[in-house]
């Protein structure tokens, strides 16, 4: 089941809806679950809710997985320019996008230091770190690496999906360089092949800056000492409906293969 709650959200002193999926019989029973935070959560079980008409479908996947668990969907601002400033983390020049005042940070803050208790406090969470994921894709999906890097003490598991890290790659490397990070960490980046065309007839998985700057952000991590799966997606494009597809992947590798 999914239900639909208002929470105050302090860096933009305004509320924001959240979109928590429960498992069917969470009412009769005392069973806890583990947790993964996605961002965009509108964008997330269903059509009617999601912002282009088509959401990952991720209710109906829950429904039948093996590994039952609680979803926090968080819902963005949806005026103006306010969910570029709340999941990018950096001050930065977007290219088409403009300048981005980021507030990321302060997003991920709240979230790890206001929402997570809360969650943990009214519903029946396992709260430790091993079982606590984020997820995102575009914005959602650099807030994703970023959060699975700054706040590692927190969050174990990071679905990145079409990152939006190309124009902030600078400041990405830096702070993964500056940290330590438990090798109990798992990382997934992907990307589709019709979100950057490669040039002069090569490959997209490789040769495009998109898939570079996966694949670097995949080496530095395992440098690390965390285990990554980067995904380069045939035929995917930056949609929901190509997300959509990617759910069995990356949920059964977060969380299946232990």
């Amino acid at each position: 089941m999914v239900i639909k709650r208002d929470i105050f959200f302090e860096p933009a002193m305004q509320n924001r809806t959240l979109h928590i999926y429960l498992p069917d019989n969470y009412d009769h029973t005392d069973e806890r679950y583990p947790v993964m935070y996605f961002f965009d959560g509108h964008n997330l079980y269903f059509d009617e809710d999601a912002t282009y008409g088509k959401s990952w479908g991720l209710k109906a996947f829950l429904d039948t997985w093996e590994k039952p668990m609680i979803i926090v969907g968080i819902e963005c601002s949806h005026e103006g320019n306010g969910r570029l400033s709340e999941y990018c983390p950096y001050d930065a020049d977007g290219g088409f996008l403009g300048h981005i005042r980021g507030t990321g940070d302060a997003t991920l803050s709240w979230m790890v230091h206001t929402l997570k208790p809360m969650i943990d406090r009214e519903y029946r969470t396992y709260s430790f770190r091993e079982a606590t994921g984020i997820g995102g894709s575009s914005m959602g999906g650099l807030m994703s690496v970023y959060g699975g890097v700054k706040y590692n003490q927190y969050f174990s598991k990071a679905a990145c999906l079409s990152s939006a890290v190309g124009f902030c790659m600078q400041q990405m490397m830096h702070d993964i360089d500056a940290v330590s990070l438990d090798g109990d960490t798992r990382f997934y980046l992907s990307w589709g092949e019709h979100e950057a065309g490669a040039a002069n007839g090569g490959d997209p998985a490789y040769d495009t800056y998109t898939a570079r700057c996966n694949r670097d952000i995949a080496r530095k991590l395992e440098q690390k000492g965390t285990l990554t799966r980067v995904y380069f997606q045939p035929d995917g494009s930056h949609s929901e409906a190509s997300w959509e597809q990617q759910v069995p992947g990356f949920m059964n590798y977060l969380w299946m293969n232990r």
